[in-house]
């Protein structure tokens, strides 16, 4: 029998927890395993991702031979990879003779499409092969003895949904970008040297447009001027700082201010109200990337890589889901026994002393439970093997799952008003009563500022006071943690790819990302406000959205994929004479950008 897996390592360990003892060859120059399963001969074999992907007939690649329009209308074939050619070759070898197949790609949408490319390639060498799929969401012995004792059938609504994706979004991106770039050489072929090109892609773009639109709020954005009167005032229980509500004019405040200090001073108000925070749902994919990014600063696609890592080795389960329920299947107890030997060890013991009840959240996407640990380890361990931020990712996905089962943290929040005839100022602070999740998830700790305790009515004195001027402030730029957000409010690619998509406006040159915040440069700002002005649907994020949700339909059984290529064709094809009908002004704009601006990169 053979056994694919989506990587190397993966592979590796199905060999090691079937067979207990396995050897290693080559193959095409990809590494393969040969072990004993069942009592039968079994080899595994790790891939690189996709092995397959769409493209044009060769014909069509002529750029400058080929009106880009005419990509709407033709058919595009499944191709090789050029740069998988070796696992596509070492694929081919090792399944000529097998009677059967096992399917051990990742169980999501895109492990459920490279499934079904390497059943393409098997069949061409050995058209009698059978195929079993087999899903696991942790690389541990349990979760995959389990699952090859259940194999599955391969889910081919799922693969038509991705590869109707897939060839969507060949076609739209390469009219798109063709356009744009050629227009671009027209009008000046220095701004564009020949092997640089403009990218457009039918995720890449709105991305870039959502970034675009923040930064243009915060450039049309006209300060308004405004003053507060800040204060110390004394009250029985100790000095405390104040602030008025803002005032449209100086002379109001003056005005307030100067009647304040000759009345007589009294607390209006006074709150002491216990609240309690609760701890978070359980954690999947986009979360994990979001808190990553804010808490962390690592970016995006940088998390997940570390978490797919951190999941080929075996420490913490499929980090690709949208799940926030834990499954009643989870063993939450053995997870916390695993963890015992591991720097949350305490914390671990404490939770198994008594009962608890995991946090929950809305989404279950049927297929994977939420991101938790596997595999309890120690700093150094992890670090041999992944580096410092492998540690930071796997930290922050133990926290996490500590804190899902933990009481939630109770404060006081606080707040007092103290009038002084008609000037009214004011504070607000809070004061923690129990930690509770906090003490393992101090990511989310509040920091205390307790304020004293006072009674309505009690006597107040302004001790100092100073008028303040201030300018209201424009937004701030769109961190990479709320663009996730954004992406996920929209259908704007999915768990798998969310992050590539940020990752290519960084490549192309349109964007960069610093401390967190995403940054456009003057040619992503030329391109996004182009298309904004003279072809808005292709950067509309609603768009992506409602193409996102027909492609929806094919996995759900209710759609003709064909049918479904077709209407996007069609509706994009019509936004492409809005482009090209102003392509002379557009490309104008972009060479303006490319000779101006310090980011040429593509």
């Amino acid at each position: 029998m053979l056994i694919v897996a989506e990587k190397r390592s993966v592979a590796q360990a199905i060999a090691k927890y079937l067979g207990g003892t396995y050897s290693s060859f080559k193959v095409s120059g990809v590494s393969a395993y040969r072990f004993k399963y069942d009592g039968a001969s079994a080899v595994s074999l790790g891939l690189s991702g996709h092995i397959l992907d769409f493209d044009f007939p060769q014909e069509m690649n002529r750029w400058g031979a080929v009106d880009p329009a005419r990509l709407f209308d033709e058919a595009v074939v499944l191709t090789p990879r050029p740069e998988t050619l070796k696992y596509l070759y070492a694929l081919r070898s090792l399944a000529r003779g097998q009677d059967v197949v096992y399917l051990a790609l990742d169980a999501d949408s895109e492990g459920e499409a490279i499934a079904y490319e390497v059943v393409l390639q098997v069949r061409v060498v050995n058209p009698a092969a059978r195929f079993k799929r087999v899903r696991f969401n942790a690389v541990t012995k349990a979760e995959i003895t389990r699952a090859f004792a259940r194999p599955v059938d391969l889910d081919l609504k799922v693969v038509e949904k991705v590869f109707a994706r897939m060839a969507s979004d060949l076609t739209i991106g390469a009219a798109f970008t063709r356009l744009l770039t050629l227009s671009v050489r027209r009008e000046d072929s220095s701004a564009l040297p020949f092997g640089k090109f403009l990218s457009y892609g039918p995720c890449q773009t709105p991305v870039l447009g959502l970034v675009v639109s923040r930064e243009l709020e915060r450039l049309n954005f006209k300060p308004e001027e405004y003053f507060v009167v800040r204060a110390v005032v004394g009250t029985g229980g100790g000095e405390v700082e104040m602030r008025s509500k803002p005032f449209k004019r100086r002379e109001e405040a003056e005005a307030a201010l100067a009647a304040a200090r000759k009345a007589e001073g009294r607390i209006a108000e006074a709150r002491y109200e216990k609240a309690e925070v609760r701890p978070p749902v359980p954690l999947e994919t986009v979360e994990l990337e979001r808190r990553a990014s804010r808490w962390l600063n690592i970016r995006a696609k940088a998390a997940l890589d570390i978490a797919e890592e951190l999941y080929r080795l075996g420490y913490i389960s499929y980090p690709r889901t949208e799940t926030t329920i834990y499954p009643p299947t989870l063993d939450l107890r053995a997870i916390l026994e695993e963890l015992r030997n591991t720097p949350f060890g305490q914390y671990a013991e404490d939770l198994l002393r008594r009962p608890f009840t995991p946090t929950r959240g809305r989404s279950d996407d049927g297929a994977h439970p939420p991101i938790h640990p596997t595999r309890g380890a120690g700093r150094g361990e992890i670090e041999a093997r992944l580096g410092q931020r492998g540690w930071k990712i796997y930290e922050l996905v133990v926290r996490h799952f500590l804190a899902t089962l933990s009481p939630p943290a109770v404060v006081e929040r606080q707040r007092i008003a103290a009038a002084f005839g008609p000037l009214v100022l004011e504070a607000e602070g809070r004061k923690v009563i129990s930690k509770g999740y906090w003490t393992v998830y101090p990511y989310e700790e509040e920091e205390e500022e307790p304020l004293p305790y006072v009674k309505r009515g009690d006597p107040a004195e302004l001790l100092s006071a100073k008028i303040e001027r201030r300018l209201t402030e424009p937004p701030p730029r769109m961190t990479e943690s709320e663009l996730l957000k954004l992406m996920r409010k929209y259908g704007i690619g999915t768990d798998a790819t969310m992050q590539d998509h940020i990752h290519t406006n960084v490549l192309r040159g349109y964007m960069r990302i610093a401390g967190g915040k995403c940054i456009p440069t003057p040619l992503g700002m030329s391109l996004a406000t182009a298309l904004m002005k003279h072809a808005r649907p292709i950067i509309d994020p609603e768009v992506r959205s409602k193409m996102e949700a027909a492609l929806q339909e094919i996995a759900a059984g209710r759609m003709d994929p064909s049918k479904v290529v077709a209407a996007i064709r069609e509706e994009f094809k019509k936004y492409y004479k809005f482009l090209e009908d102003k392509k002379a002004e557009i490309a104008g704009e972009l060479v303006k950008a490319l000779k101006e601006g310090p980011d040429r990169k593509q």
